[in-house]
């Protein structure tokens, strides 16, 4: 069982937000997830039918292990125009797997489909991953970085727990031209030095949580042109519906609250994030 699946409790879908304005894109989801949680989970076509009906009509599927990352590909075949994939190793799987190195030959190889248009998620996280471990860790990490340069595919990180050694570690090795700091956890001081490098940051429903002003802090310094919004479902449910099963068309909630923190207009704030988008992962 992987990390992911034993995260996974049965709960109902969360109510669908009001409708956007003008489309926008989810950046981050795990679609299979969705319809694995329980029988009665909404399948792939009603989750993006849902999305589509709120204004999410977007949906980029990361992966986290070798086989999900196929299983993503051949969804992004299956719907042209809505879904495109990012291939990955996540840095819980990689220091538990019992053949890295055939893995990572397997997300090297799924990096040339003209499907997928960025690797990850990949990075450090030092909540879940024991200390003796974090080296195999760095090491996946590292692999992944190269991999994306190789290719010139975005770079999808995941960072818990390990700012200052994500940072690092993209310092040392060189971080590729596009390198998205998924569900963004840090605070203003964080957000500072990432927007210094360019990075862009992606915020999903933890930044409307009672218990993130930080991250609130982070949301509002963050400018226009390196900013994303995205589900990371089916966790991470925006409130009020905290600990709902999340879904994609999630991210219109998540945009939603963002514009009405950052006092922009919210057609504004769809427009740059769409732009952002298309500069990361190119046209659906």
């Amino acid at each position: 069982m992987t990390e992911f699946a034993e995260r996974m409790v049965v709960r109902q879908p969360a109510p669908l937000p009001d409708k956007l304005p003008i489309p926008c894109v989810d950046a981050h989801a795990h679609l299979e997830l969705i319809e694995d949680s329980s029988d009665n989970a909404p399948t792939i076509d009603e989750v993006v039918a849902q999305s589509i009906s709120v204004g999410i009509n977007r949906i980029v599927q990361v992966g986290y292990n070798a086989d999900q990352s196929k299983w993503g590909v051949n969804l992004a075949e299956k719907y042209p125009g809505k879904i495109l994939a990012a291939v990955a190793i996540h840095p819980n799987e990689a220091p538990i797997i019992s053949d890295l190195e055939g893995d990572l030959k397997i997300i090297e190889e799924l990096a040339t489909h003209p499907r997928v248009r960025a690797i990850g998620e990949t990075g450090l996280d030092f909540f879940r991953t024991q200390p003796e471990l974090q080296e195999k860790q760095r090491y996946s990490f590292k692999r992944h970085i190269e991999i994306a340069k190789k290719y010139g595919k975005a770079l999808v990180i995941h960072d818990r727990d390990a700012h200052d050694a994500v940072l690092d570690v993209l310092d040392e090795v060189g971080a590729p031209k596009i390198t998205v700091f998924h569900c963004f956890s840090g605070d203003a001081r964080m957000a500072e030095k990432c927007i210094e490098k360019g990075y862009y940051l992606s915020f999903s429903g933890t930044v409307t949580f009672k218990n993130a002003p930080a991250l609130r802090d982070a949301a509002l310094i963050t400018p226009k042109h390196l900013l994303l919004a995205e589900t990371d479902s089916p966790f991470l449910c925006p409130a009020p519906h905290r600990g709902a099963l999340n879904t994609p068309a999630q991210t219109a909630a998540v945009i939603q609250f963002l514009a009405e923190l950052r006092q922009e207009p919210i057609t504004d704030l769809i427009s740059a994030i769409n732009q952002n988008v298309e500069k990361i992962f190119g046209e659906f």
